[in-house]
This record gives structure tokens, C-alpha cells and sequence, in this order.
């Protein structure tokens, strides 16, 4: 029963709380924009505050999760939706979440000088930024010459048990990647990319719950190589100074759109609208390229006002058909997780 007393005690005060913030914010006018984001806490740590200093009368309430976590999560909430925005996600997610009628169409100032490989043609999303797929280690347990060069190295058994891999069917950049692997191997026929990803999974040690998880088994050196994307691993490396470096795969590297767009039916579309727009200034992008290592999809940015990290980035990227790759995830991943996943 104390325990009880105690926990009940602990709830009336957080609730008290909350609803002094509630009231709080009320009373300054401002109104909750409720972004649901895949991005790194870093970014939306970074972004937050620039964003209620240029408008004031919004309160952003950010929820992050993985991608395939956030199209779940909105597909169960469509009849009541609790988000107005959805910030990063796969194009193969958002292309979902259009077809299922989960997204608002909507015309940004700047759709007319976008590219249309990086937009929906019904203006249902739009790509905020590119996100190369590479090969992560840990620098301090791996030489120069032990490195991978290349996909089909990793399936050396030199790396057996030094593999870490985020969670799949939680993540959309994991599942792309995975898809991505299946495609580079056969193309719209699986069978030899399910035996490549049978090599990857005996080598694989674990498959960590979520990014941070992995982050840590890696620098702590419980696996020493991992997949994910460029842009992650140079915040780990740079800002939070993590011993991680990245590996440009000589065949080339997947190289995914991570989008952004609104929530149909979301009970702040003004403000949704808002925060659409601000990510797209080029103010916040190229502050993001330079402090959050993004590269913006738009390319209204001359090349030399980028950082010079973008200027100096050589990639090469994968030749892959998306339209396959979001026709046949689902099938895909749901095949690997019953019939691969730690079978090897």
C-alpha cells in the first residue's frame, strides 16, 4: 500500500505539473504543433528553439520514434490524429502513408523550384533532405587495412560476431537498406539478395533496440561494424564524440530521400504550415548542413555556399528502383524477419 500511496503521489504531481505548463503556455496564447520525428535528438533538440524564437504564438511538442513506428503509429490514429506534422521518414513510408490517405496535400511557397524526383506529384510530401546509406566502425577497434571496402565484404567471416544492426522493422532507414541490399543483388527478384542477408545475419552479433543502443554497443566495442546512414554518424562522430567513422561503399551507396508533410486531418494545419516552411528557409538549411551534417534534397543553394564537407563528399550512388523497393518492403521485410532473422 505505501507503495502504492507513493506512485499515486508521484502521478498527482506530474499531472499538477503538466497542467501548469498547460495552463501556462494557455496563457501566453500559444498554440501545441505536435510533430511526430525519426531525426536524431540532436537535430530536434538544435531546431525546437529557433522555431518558437521566429514564431512565438506555437509550442512545439516533439515525439520521436522510429519511421516505421511513426506510419504505424498515424495509421491506428487516423480516425483521431494526434500529430499534425511527420518530420523524416523513408520516401518508401510516406509514398505508404499517401496511398493509404494519411497525409494533407499541401502547396509550400517553394514546390515550383523543387526538384520532382524529390516531391509527391499530388504535393502530399516533400524531401527535406538526402540521406546516404555507408558502412559505420568503430575507429578504435578497427585499422585502416581491416576495414570492409565494399557491401559483399561484410559477409567475410573475418567479421563474424562484429556486426551490430538496429532493430529492422522498427526503423524505416533499415528497412530501406535491407530492401536496397535485396534489389542490388537480383533486382524484383529476392531469392539471391535473402541469400545475401543470410551471410549478414550470421555475422551478425545483435540487433540493437533503437539508434542509441547501438550507438552505445558500438563505442563500448561489443560489435565493431554496423549500416546506417552518413548523416547520423557524423553527429555521433563530431558533436557527440563518439570514436565512429563511415565507409563509402565502392559499388555505391543507397542514397534515400528522408521526407516531411503533414497529418490528414491535423488539429493545427496552420501551424503544421509553419513549421513546413521554416525547415525549408535557407537560413535553417543551410545552418543544418553546417551544424546537423544534412544535405538539403532542394538544390537552390549554390554549391559553393555549402559546407565544404558537402563540397568534398565523392558518392557514388546505388542504382535502384524505388517504386520496387516500396512495392515489395513489406513483403520483403516480413519474409526476412520470419525466415532469416537469427536463423544463420
Amino acid at each position: 500500500m505505501k507503495t502504492l500511496g507513493k506512485s499515486l503521489v508521484a502521478f498527482l504531481l506530474t499531472l499538477t505539473m503538466a497542467l501548469g505548463a498547460l495552463g501556462g503556455a494557455l496563457a501566453e496564447g500559444k498554440t501545441t504543433v505536435t510533430v511526430y520525428t525519426a531525426r536524431d535528438t540532436n537535430v530536434f533538440e538544435y531546431v525546437e528553439p529557433l522555431f518558437e524564437e521566429a514564431y512565438p504564438q506555437y509550442d512545439l511538442e516533439i515525439m520521436n520514434m522510429g519511421a516505421q513506428e511513426i506510419l504505424e503509429r498515424v495509421r491506428a490514429e487516423q480516425a483521431n490524429p494526434q500529430a499534425d506534422f511527420l518530420w523524416g521518414g523513408t520516401e518508401a513510408a510516406f509514398k505508404m502513408a499517401a496511398k493509404e490517405g494519411l497525409l494533407e496535400a499541401y502547396v509550400p511557397t517553394f514546390a515550383d523550384s523543387f526538384p520532382a524526383q524529390y516531391k509527391d506529384p499530388d504535393d502530399l510530401w516533400y524531401g527535406e533532405i538526402l540521406l546516404p546509406e555507408v558502412i559505420m566502425y568503430n575507429t578504435e577497434a578497427l585499422a585502416e587495412e581491416d576495414l570492409p571496402k565494399d557491401w559483399n565484404d561484410l559477409l567475410d567471416p573475418k567479421y563474424e560476431d562484429q556486426i551490430i544492426i538496429r532493430g529492422v522493422l522498427a526503423s524505416g532507414t533499415m528497412r530501406t537498406i535491407y530492401c536496397c541490399m535485396i534489389y542490388g543483388q537480383g533486382g524484383a527478384d529476392p531469392e539471391k539478395g535473402f541469400e545475401w542477408l543470410r551471410g549478414l545475419d550470421k555475422n551478425t552479433k545483435e540487433y540493437a533496440q533503437n539508434p542509441t543502443d547501438l550507438y552505445l554497443k558500438l563505442a563500448r566495442q561489443q560489435g565493431t561494424l554496423s549500416l546506417w546512414n552518413l548523416q547520423d554518424i557524423m553527429i555521433q562522430k563530431i558533436v557527440n564524440e563518439q570514436p565512429f567513422g563511415y565507409i563509402i561503399p565502392e559499388s555505391g551507396a543507397p542514397i534515400l530521400v528522408d521526407a516531411v508533410g503533414i497529418v490528414k486531418g491535423a488539429k493545427n494545419m496552420e501551424g503544421a504550415k509553419a513549421f513546413y516552411e521554416f525547415l525549408f528557409t535557407p537560413e535553417i538549411k543551410l545552418a543544418l548542413a553546417e551544424d546537423m551534417y544534412q544535405i538539403p534534397a532542394q538544390g537552390d543553394i549554390p554549391r559553393e555556399q555549402l559546407p565544404q564537407w558537402i563540397q568534398d563528399l565523392d558518392l557514388k550512388a546505388m542504382d535502384i528502383d524505388w517504386s520496387v523497393v516500396a512495392e515489395k518492403e513489406m513483403e520483403w521485410m516480413t519474409y526476412w524477419d520470419e525466415n532469416i532473422k537469427g536463423k544463420n
